[in-house]
């Protein structure tokens, strides 16, 4: 069984972080292949892509695994991911996958990395961002998430996904490790603006806005999977002790 002590001496060893990388993006490969998907609520993403306008995709950390399939192949992307060991594990399947990643975090220490999305976004490439990363609370947004849509003007839009083959992990995230030969589905919401005069109160109820949209997609999208929908941290405990561990399996 792989240990929370294994994963973190996986991801500080180069050469077995280069091969864990290697295969991490050929499994992703493979259940994006071997998956029946579907996906709802495109219009919003269509719109946006087609117009080439930039946005901000937001998705949960623990449902991360599979956005670069829920994504325009010819539409740059940039995800943003911690600059931790473990995340410099996922930046570099990220990478194999065919997307550009930035070290930084929408919580703290992130000003070189707000300046990068910044001018991403100005340029006319797209952002990827987890807003409970990269600890979380699980399911909550953070406020640098919609301080960056403020200061860019880029509209937010929430995605989710789910599957019927795959586990959730007993990590701080719940992460989902989507299965192989399974049906999937993808969601999207609408997008959410906020404004460069929203003041703190306006921020607020924006942030309330996304972080609702996103927890209302990734139930709906498990519930038409037949899974047990993961629910938000109402607090901030940590339980390290568990993470790793398989708390369910698909059958």
């Amino acid at each position: 069984m792989v240990t929370p002590a294994g994963i973190k001496n996986l991801s500080r060893n180069g050469v077995a972080r280069a091969f864990a990388s290697w295969f991490g993006a050929l499994y992703v490969r493979a259940a994006n292949i071997t998956t029946s998907w579907t996906s709802d609520g495109m219009a919003g993403p269509t719109a946006l892509w087609e117009t080439n306008t930039p946005f901000i995709g937001c998705f949960w950390h623990g449902r991360m695994i599979m956005m670069s399939s829920n994504w325009h192949p010819a539409r740059p992307l940039y995800m943003l991911i911690s600059g931790h060991p473990d995340g410099k594990l996922v930046a570099r399947v990220v990478r194999l996958l065919g997307f550009k990643t930035l070290e930084g975090s929408t919580r703290r220490g992130g000003a070189d990395a707000l300046r990068a999305m910044l001018r991403i976004l100005r340029d006319g490439g797209s952002i990827g961002i987890t807003p409970d990363g990269p600890h979380g609370p699980r399911m909550r947004v953070s406020h640098g998430t919609i301080a960056l849509a403020k200061l860019s003007g880029a509209p937010l839009l929430p995605t989710t996904f789910s599957s019927t083959k795959g586990k959730v992990f007993k990590s701080w995230d719940r992460f989902f490790l989507a299965g192989l030969f399974g049906k999937g589905v993808f969601l999207w919401g609408d997008p959410i603006y906020v404004p460069r005069d929203a003041d703190a109160a306006e921020m607020e109820r924006l942030r309330l806005v996304l972080e609702d949209s996103l927890n209302t997609l990734t139930r709906s999208a498990d519930d038409r999977c037949g899974r047990i929908p993961v629910v938000p941290e109402t607090d901030n405990p940590r339980t390290d002790a568990t993470s790793g561990m398989a708390e369910e399996t698909s059958p």
